[in-house]
């Protein structure tokens, strides 16, 4: 009889994909405290346009659009925050001199550091409690979802 109660007190299983959704709601509200409470008051979008400088030094605007979807004129306006601020540096495209070459400037590459480290505590925290293969478990299955949604026609 107390298993059948201990069934009928149990909620229903979420969907699989708003369960995912959920999780990733809470993940980016966390960063987007840290960002706020930070010195560097960031948008979401400048925090990844830094990401993507970190990881592709001496990219251009074009290739930030290119790369993200987003609309130029947005694009152009992060940019040029994030060089008011002394976070980019720019150098003039030798091939093209209309075009700048983007990099993290030593304040950028700082700032950029904290956020990395503040990831991994949220990384951390997400994933207390949770071992190696309980880990790789949980990789494998989302890479399966994520396989499966890229197989899906256009």
């Amino acid at each position: 009889m107390q298993k059948l109660v201990d069934q009928v007190n149990q909620k229903p299983v979420e969907d699989v994909l708003e369960t995912m959704h959920a999780i990733m709601h809470l993940y980016r509200s966390a960063q987007q405290r840290s960002l706020r409470d930070g010195p560097n008051d960031l948008a979401h979008m400048e925090v990844k346009a830094l990401g993507f400088f970190a990881r592709h030094p001496g990219a251009t605007q074009s290739d930030l659009v290119t790369h993200s979807g987003r609309d130029k004129a947005q694009v152009a306006r992060q940019i040029r925050a994030l060089r008011e601020r002394g976070l980019l540096d720019a150098q003039a495209d030798e091939a093209d001199r209309r075009s700048s070459r983007l990099s993290l400037s030593e304040q950028g590459r700082a700032v950029h550091a904290a956020l990395h480290s503040n990831d991994g505590r949220l990384k951390e925290q997400a994933l207390l409690g949770f071992k190696d293969d309980e880990k790789a478990a949980l990789v494998e299955l989302l890479a399966r979802v994520r396989t499966n949604l890229q197989a899906m026609p256009e």
